[in-house]
């Protein structure tokens, strides 16, 4: 009886814990409730995915409403994988939490930062299980508020003013879509994305579909942190606590980046997107030109997580590119490379957070020598650089193995040779952090440090560790994400 309402569930339990932890007013308390949640939702996500994968898509209509008339959550593979990347970093964040929290968060603050936290992982998995567009944007608007909320709890001064610049953005990003959702509204009558895509002529339609895909590809790609529109994300991440950066770096863009796919895959055709309009070469170009532009920039960062916030940007191209081909190939490795770059990321930003917590400070100059103090946040650090580099036996490469073979499958030669050439820049900035760590004399602050608390480094090394694992059993994740581009491609024929 419970199972058939997982789909529900995965929304209710984190969006009533939330209140529950602000009437508790305990932070053990607002703790505790966060995370049994978390690992709640984590355990319906894999359910989930094992009922899709044996069998096939759930459809779950809410209050008994048939859709079109009523509202519908859909979990299929490709929703499910982004449910279980997003429930899954969710629950390893919390673990990760608490040290990371009492260093960086008022203690008074503490049960608030665990509600808004839920708040934010409820909209990011509405985003992923409705079938209803305005829903979509509904959910996003709740996952995006409080994201400004946790950027804002940061210690220094910063903190609000990079909330604030996000806000800006990403309200902006939100009007674009909700003036696209309206045209399309307009066109159709319906907000259901099946009916929407049964309803629009993509042949000879409108222009007003044109505008409705242009609004709504501009507000994506603000949230996506697609360059050049991504200049709240390097403050967002740099200043926001650590266990907030981990948790948004990991989850949100990739969220963003599904509900991109959704758009051109589930409603408005790839034919029409990729035919019609030449989207694949604008993708092409904007990911490349990211991908160069973010990678040198993170290369002159001393702040280690302004520079894997410009990392993340360039990985935001990768994905994109995959997106571009139109291949199931191409698919496939933009969707693994969805995973990958978040465990990999996510994983870094804990390297980062267990620095700070033992050196006080998240600037490279304050970390030298650090490798020989703690060595094991030391060495987190270098395997996670191998995995983001792409390094074989680590899930960057499997990823971005992907999304060779796929250019070259489509003989796109220079895309290929683009993406080698990039990879190179990565080992730069990587290695930067490395050489610092280990071949560098130990500062005043690194000599007096010591590893972080195991409650800080057993999850980091259990995301680190994934990164490795899921670099040489490959079968879940890329065979996931092959499942996820076979439906897309298949549904939109």
């Amino acid at each position: 009886m419970i199972e058939a309402h997982l789909p529900v569930l995965l929304i209710v339990l984190p969006m009533m814990a939330a209140p529950l932890c602000v009437l508790a007013g305990n932070r053990k308390a607002a703790y505790g409730i966060a995370l049994l949640t978390t690992l709640a939702t984590f355990a319906i996500g894999l359910r989930l995915m094992s009922t899709v994968l044996s069998t096939g898509s759930i459809h779950y209509e809410i209050g008994g409403w048939e859709p079109p008339y009523g509202i519908e959550y859909v979990v299929d593979s490709f929703s499910a994988f982004v449910i279980l990347i997003v429930s899954a970093m969710a629950a390893i964040t919390m673990m990760y939490a608490p040290p990371s929290l009492d260093k960086e968060i008022l203690p008074s603050k503490h049960y608030l930062f665990y509600a808004t936290f839920l708040l934010c992982m409820t909209g990011l998995l509405g985003m992923c299980v409705t079938g209803d567009l305005f829903n979509v944007f509904v959910f996003l608007e709740i996952s995006s508020l409080s994201s400004y909320a946790l950027i804002s709890l940061g210690k220094t001064r910063r903190a609000p003013l990079a909330a604030l610049q996000y806000l800006i953005l990403g309200s902006v990003g939100a009007t674009f879509i909700l003036i696209g959702i309206g045209l399309l509204y307009q066109m159709t009558g319906t907000l259901n994305m099946v009916d929407i895509a049964s309803r629009i002529n993509t042949v000879n339609g409108p222009r007003t579909m044109l505008v409705a895909l242009a609004f709504m590809t501009i507000g994506l790609y603000i949230k996506m942190a697609v360059f050049p529109l991504h200049t709240w994300l390097p403050n967002a991440y740099t200043y926001a606590p650590s266990v907030v950066t981990v948790f948004v770096a990991a989850t949100a863009t990739k969220v963003s980046v599904y509900a991109f796919v959704r758009l051109i895959y589930g409603i408005v055709t790839p034919d029409f997107a990729f035919e019609t309009l030449p989207l694949d070469a604008a993708l092409r170009l904007m990911a490349f030109v990211g991908i160069f532009v973010a990678s040198t920039a993170a290369i002159f960062q001393d702040n280690v997580k302004r520079l894997l916030a410009y990392s993340s940007i360039a990985q935001i191209g990768y994905i994109l590119l995959g997106v571009s081909m139109n291949t199931q190939a191409g698919l496939t490795g933009g969707i693994a490379h969805m995973f990958n770059h978040a465990i990999i990321k996510g994983g870094l930003f804990m390297v980062v957070g267990c620095f700070a917590m033992r050196l006080g400070s998240v600037q490279l100059s304050d970390w030298r020598g650090a490798g020989r103090t703690m060595p094991w946040t030391a060495f987190a650090w270098a395997v996670g650089g191998l995995g983001l580099i792409g390094v074989p036996l680590t899930a960057g490469f499997i990823s971005k193995w992907l999304l060779l073979t796929a250019a070259f499958e489509s003989e796109l030669w220079q895309v290929a040779v683009l993406m080698l050439i990039s990879s190179l820049l990565a080992i730069v900035y990587v290695w930067r952090v490395v050489e610092t760590l280990y071949f560098s004399e130990p500062s005043e602050i690194a000599k007096a440090a010591t590893d972080a608390p195991l409650q800080m480094l057993v999850p980091t090394y259990v995301v680190i560790g994934a990164t490795v694992l899921f670099g040489i059993w490959t079968t879940y994740s890329a065979g996931l994400a092959a499942n996820a581009a076979a439906m897309l491609l298949g549904g939109s024929q």
